[in-house]
């Protein structure tokens, strides 16, 4: 214990900027489905003021009356303080930020929606993943095209939402656009961070926007690939090498577009890679299960019309790879298989008869594949 007269004096802390810091009260979550719910029941956990946009009225009148979201949540009870509605004017209005959780085909339309509604200098978090098909641009790009002049932000990590809103500990990355000589503790990254903090959920927050989303946009094509291989009876070997190659095209590409590799093997780039590869949960592991069990691709979920992200994702990340000039081989098998129909066999068989090649990439070697024939018969044994 120190005596008295060596006692150091309290420190002044951070008191000067404590206004600029303050989490966000008023919180405008755009999107009803699954991931959307789950935000907004962190955030009125969290203490704050939520209005939850939702498209389908029938839905809005169930979170009403019931507090569930049957659809997307099940019987999960659901804080009664949320207020859903089906008026977007309404949701917006007074609304300090916005999570905008839409699908990533619907950011730009939605995006404009709001940038038109909300008030001047109100901050969008986007939290779709993607890159959009006919620009070749991230969605916080994306946003800031539709909704100038505000800042971006996005709240991602590896998360399923119903073990969220279940209150299950969930780590998330939340990252921001805002001016380099912003304080940090002063970014709407912090602000929306501090909002969403609650016993179970944690956020930290990142400065590197680009980082952050290129893992959310490549992980779904890697877990299609690793859904595939142990659908087909595969093991954990070979779970292990898809990731950590797919991990190393996420990096590559992240850096190509301004981001650091080190971002990637965050929460939003190695922790949502390790969580989508590795459970059936993930609507993108299991569709790649079922193809590698060798359901054809109309029988897969029994027909019904599941949206997954990676299939879409797969044609968006190559493009814009082959753009760049960039190798992503992991992200063009899943492309052949997915896209231009090519057996499974052939695709599994073409990536892993590939030159042998240094690791990293850095390392200039390269030796023809000694086994070719040996590893196509290989993979057609396997994926009859």
């Amino acid at each position: 214990m120190q005596s008295s007269d060596t006692r150091l004096p309290p420190s002044p802390g951070p008191a000067s900027d404590t206004a600029s810091h303050k989490p966000y009260d008023r919180i405008a979550v755009i999107g009803g489905g699954a991931w959307g719910t789950g935000l907004a029941t962190v955030a009125a956990r969290a203490g704050r003021d939520v209005r939850l946009w939702m498209r389908d009225p029938a839905q809005a009148e169930e979170m009403a009356t019931r507090h569930t979201n049957s659809r997307y949540l099940g019987d999960l009870a659901l804080p009664r303080s949320i207020r859903p509605m089906t008026d977007m004017a309404q949701a917006l209005d007074g609304a300090e930020a916005v999570l905008l959780v839409t699908p990533s085909t619907t950011i730009r339309d939605m995006a404009g929606r709001i940038g038109a509604l909300a008030a001047p200098g109100v901050p969008i978090f986007v939290c779709a993943k993607g890159i959009e098909a006919d620009t070749g641009l991230l969605m916080s790009a994306v946003v800031e095209e539709a909704a100038e002049g505000r800042v971006i932000g996005t709240v991602t990590g590896p998360t399923f939402a119903a073990e969220t809103a279940a209150g299950h500990p969930t780590a998330v990355t939340v990252a921001c656009t805002s001016a380099d000589d912003t304080p940090p503790r002063a970014r709407a990254a912090s602000r929306m961070a501090l909002a969403l903090t609650t016993g179970s959920f944690r956020p930290y927050v990142s400065d590197d926007m680009a980082g952050v989303e290129v893992g959310g946009a490549v992980k779904n094509v890697i877990a299609i690939a690793c859904g595939i291989l142990a659908g087909a009876g595969f093991g954990d070997n070979s779970r292990a090498a898809i990731i950590t190659r797919g991990l190393d095209e996420m990096k590559e590409l992240a850096v190509r577009l301004g981001g650091r590799r080190e971002t990637v093997t965050g929460l939003g780039g190695l922790g949502d890679l390790i969580l989508t590869c590795s459970s059936r949960q993930s609507r993108n592991f299991s569709y790649g299960f079922q193809r590698g069990q060798g359901i054809p691709d109309a029988q897969v979920f029994e027909g019904r019309p599941v949206v997954v992200e990676g299939r879409h994702n797969a044609i968006t990340v190559t493009d814009l790879a082959r753009k760049l000039g960039l190798e992503m081989p992991i992200c063009e098998m899943v492309r052949a298989i997915t896209a231009e129909s090519q057996p499974i066999a052939i695709a599994f068989a073409n990536f892993w008869a590939a030159p042998l090649r240094g690791e990293p990439r850095a390392l200039d070697l390269e030796f023809d594949h000694p086994a070719v024939e040996a590893v196509t018969r290989h993979f057609e044994d396997k994926f009859q």
